[in-house]
Protein backbone atom coordinates (compact mmCIF):
# COMPACT_ATOMS: atom_id res chain seq x y z
CA UNK A 1 0.00 0.00 0.00
CA UNK A 2 1.51 3.36 -0.97
CA UNK A 3 2.33 5.93 1.65
CA UNK A 4 0.51 9.23 1.78
CA UNK A 5 2.23 12.47 0.75
CA UNK A 6 2.00 13.74 4.34
CA UNK A 7 3.96 10.70 5.57
CA UNK A 8 6.76 11.37 3.09
CA UNK A 9 6.91 15.02 4.12
CA UNK A 10 7.18 13.98 7.77
CA UNK A 11 10.03 11.59 6.96
CA UNK A 12 11.92 14.26 5.02
CA UNK A 13 11.42 16.84 7.76
CA UNK A 14 12.78 14.44 10.41
CA UNK A 15 15.82 13.75 8.19
CA UNK A 16 16.67 17.47 8.09
CA UNK A 17 15.25 18.44 4.72
CA UNK A 18 13.74 21.88 4.24
CA UNK A 19 11.24 22.93 1.64
CA UNK A 20 10.30 25.90 -0.46
CA UNK A 21 7.22 26.50 -2.52
CA UNK A 22 7.34 25.61 -6.19
CA UNK A 23 4.70 26.17 -8.84
CA UNK A 24 1.16 25.17 -7.90
CA UNK A 25 1.07 22.22 -5.55
CA UNK A 26 4.79 21.45 -6.00
CA UNK A 27 7.17 21.72 -3.07
CA UNK A 28 10.94 21.46 -3.48
CA UNK A 29 12.68 19.66 -0.60
CA UNK A 30 16.44 19.97 -0.24
CA UNK A 31 19.13 19.06 2.27
CA UNK A 32 22.34 20.98 2.98
CA UNK A 33 24.46 17.84 2.43
CA UNK A 34 22.77 17.11 -0.92
CA UNK A 35 22.30 20.56 -2.46
CA UNK A 36 22.31 19.34 -6.08
CA UNK A 37 19.69 16.63 -5.49
CA UNK A 38 16.34 18.20 -4.59
CA UNK A 39 13.16 16.18 -4.23
CA UNK A 40 10.03 17.62 -5.81
CA UNK A 41 6.73 16.55 -4.27
CA UNK A 42 3.46 17.41 -5.98
CA UNK A 43 -0.04 16.81 -4.67
CA UNK A 44 -2.15 17.19 -1.59
CA UNK A 45 -1.23 15.66 1.77
CA UNK A 46 -3.98 13.02 1.55
CA UNK A 47 -2.96 11.76 -1.90
CA UNK A 48 -1.17 8.46 -2.36
CA UNK A 49 2.51 8.88 -3.18
CA UNK A 50 3.79 7.62 -6.50
CA UNK A 51 6.13 4.65 -6.35
CA UNK A 52 8.99 6.54 -8.04
CA UNK A 53 8.75 9.25 -5.39
CA UNK A 54 9.05 6.76 -2.54
CA UNK A 55 12.07 5.17 -4.25
CA UNK A 56 13.69 8.57 -4.81
CA UNK A 57 13.27 9.48 -1.14
CA UNK A 58 14.69 6.14 0.00
CA UNK A 59 17.74 6.65 -2.24
CA UNK A 60 18.38 10.13 -0.83
CA UNK A 61 18.03 8.89 2.76
CA UNK A 62 20.56 6.13 2.08
CA UNK A 63 22.98 8.68 0.63
CA UNK A 64 22.60 10.82 3.72
CA UNK A 65 23.20 7.82 5.94
CA UNK A 66 26.42 7.04 4.06
CA UNK A 67 27.61 10.65 4.35
CA UNK A 68 27.10 10.75 8.11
Amino acid sequence: MPKKIRELKKILHKAGFTYRQGKGSHKVWSHSLLPDEPIIIAGKDGDDAKRYLEQQINQRLKKLENLS
